[in-house]
């Protein structure tokens, strides 16, 4: 559970209720606080709340940090992409608009999506054991995402996944745009078939936190290159209707 403050831990009435009624702890019953900025410390359930049982313990953090910013899409799929990023271990999620993107976050709706995104993260972060919470963001528009320091855009026929980008952009339901795939950006491939933009998202995720793992070796080969066409087809690929 993530709480403010771990020297003196204070549960909300949300996150009792879980542990209590969906999770079914008893007072006295061990668990672990994490203030989500990489510290964390045993614990343990008490009738109205939680305290300290340990020592805290400090774990860096792992670099280079990974970035996914993705252009939203329809339904509840923006929520299961940030799901399963936070598990995999990304530490930024962004979100922008894209030419092509039909669902466009802007003003108090961009807000309130962030704060959902935000609540969606930081349970999969409890569920996952993280001790380091993602970072929640919403962009403009391409410009900015294609600012991000190590950005690539993720393209079928990319070069294969490296930790010298990594920071992802994943397009819409249609692809990139001419304009987009003009700017220059280095692109990145995620596998032979196309994939839709929520499982583009993951995927990149879920590769880069592999390399920065060691679980897996960097592929022999050139790094990702400018796309040479401005016709290239978009690794996400068009979503089903």
């Amino acid at each position: 559970m993530f709480v403010g403050d771990l020297a003196a831990p204070h549960l909300d009435e949300a996150d009792h209720h879980h542990l209590t009624r969906s999770r079914r702890l008893l007072q006295g019953d061990p668990l672990t606080i994490s203030d989500g900025a990489g510290r964390w410390r045993p614990a343990q359930l008490t009738g109205d709340g939680v305290e300290p049982a340990g020592d805290v313990v400090a774990v860096a953090r792992s670099s280079p940090l990974i970035v996914i910013a993705f252009a939203p899409v329809k339904g509840d799929r923006p929520e299961w992409a940030v799901q399963k990023l936070t598990e995999a271990g990304v530490d930024r999620i962004l979100v922008f608009a894209a030419s092509r993107s039909v669902v466009r976050w802007e003003g108090p709706r961009a807000a309130r999506q962030r704060q959902r995104l935000a609540k969606v993260a930081r349970e999969a972060a409890m569920q996952s054991r993280r001790s380091w919470l993602p970072e929640i963001g919403m962009l403009g528009g391409f410009a900015e995402a294609a600012a991000l320091s190590g950005a690539v855009l993720a393209d079928q026929g990319g070069a294969p996944p490296t930790l010298d980008a990594h920071t992802v952009l994943i397009g819409p339901e249609g692809g990139w745009a001419p304009e987009e795939l003009a700017h220059g950006l280095p692109t990145m491939g995620l596998g032979a078939h196309q994939l839709r933009a929520e499982t583009a998202a993951v995927a990149a995720g879920l590769l880069l936190s592999a390399l920065r793992a060691g679980l897996v070796a960097p592929a022999p080969g050139p790094p990702p290159s400018a796309p040479t066409s401005p016709g290239t087809t978009s690794d996400e690929g068009p979503a089903e209707a």
